[in-house]
């Protein structure tokens, strides 16, 4: 069931997309009151996804050295070095720019192990490296923003708010998943609810984006002209990652596998760990809520064309000679 649901993802988020679109311009006082469930469904959320993911297993991870050399070197170096050459000299409002950058500069830590394992890349190893991902992006994320955006960024942005939203929707269920995964060692029925746990990611990230459709729904059709622009970027990232992937594993020589792992992961952002961020933004900075959930969308449906192009075309078997 769990396979079934990842598999057909994207396809889910656009018809609740479509649904919250309906519902904000059809019942807006309605679309209202369902908003006050976003947060405790994002809390519920990550804490779901953050399960998942080995963060007992940070030390081990570090075992395969040229494998997380070139993982770390990707995604903390090079991918912010293309942001900079790139997204920054175009023409973006302040807000699609702190959306696009908020999305882009952090790598996926859930779904991405999905489309490792149906794109013949290495999962163990997509398994071992998330957690290593999860906390380096923690530390990096902050000082890239500042980089990026500048100090004073930080004093439209940085509020009691966005600091309550880091340390109750990312610090507290990343916390309590350590703290589930380290009692499930030793309790069996632990165990159980933890795999459990793994069926509620899809579903409750469909709610969340309804909820974001439907609250955000006059901000959509008045951002239609900059998502026709930032498709393009998305795309470009896409196509950008891929080929990064394909580069950087002959650089390190590694496996085929390995570096079908290393696409997979540069191509994959971490959307929704960045929506309480992107959501305790300033009113005039809400565009950014909206292009992180599009970029999601963007990213499910490039994911779909992975799967096909890299193990087959880009990143093919070896033949041996």
């Amino acid at each position: 069931m769990r396979d079934q649901m990842e598999k057909h993802q994207s396809w889910l988020y656009l018809v609740f997309i479509g649904l919250g679109l309906a519902l904000g311009i059809g019942a807006p006082t309605f679309a209202e009151q369902l908003e006050r469930l976003l947060w405790p469904l994002l809390g519920l959320l990550l804490y779901a996804t953050f399960t998942q993911i080995p963060l007992l297993r940070i030390a081990s991870s570090l075992k395969d050295t040229r494998f997380m050399a070139a993982l770390l070197v990707g995604n903390f170096i090079v991918i912010p070095a293309f942001l900079a050459l790139t997204v920054m000299w175009l023409p973006l409002s302040p807000a699609v720019l702190a959306g696009v950058l908020l999305v882009l500069l952090v790598p996926c830590t859930d779904w991405f192990i999905t489309f490792t394992h149906l794109g013949k890349g290495n999962s163990a190893q997509a398994v071992a490296a998330t957690p290593l991902l999860l906390l380096v992006q923690m530390v990096a994320l902050p000082v890239y923003l500042w980089l990026f955006l500048g100090s004073e960024w930080f004093g439209v942005t940085l509020s009691s708010e966005l600091l309550s939203a880091f340390a109750g929707l990312i610090l507290t269920p990343l916390a309590l998943a350590w703290l589930t995964e380290y009692t499930a060692q030793r309790h069996k029925a632990i165990r159980r609810s933890v795999h459990y746990l793994g069926l509620l990611p899809v579903p409750l990230l469909a709610l969340v984006v309804m909820m974001i459709a439907a609250s955000q729904v006059n901000t959509v059709f008045g951002l239609s002209r900059v998502l026709v622009q930032v498709v393009f970027i998305f795309i470009g990232f896409l196509l950008f990652a891929a080929l990064l992937g394909k580069g950087l594993g002959k650089l390190f020589k590694l496996p085929t596998e390995s570096a079908r792992t290393l696409a997979f992961s540069f191509g994959t952002r971490n959307s929704f760990v960045m929506l309480p961020i992107a959501l305790t933004l300033p009113s005039p900075w809400q565009a950014a809520v909206v292009v992180v959930v599009f970029q999601s969308l963007v990213e499910l449906l490039g994911m779909v064309a992975f799967l096909r192009w890299v193990p087959s075309k880009l990143i093919p078997e070896q033949k041996l000679s």
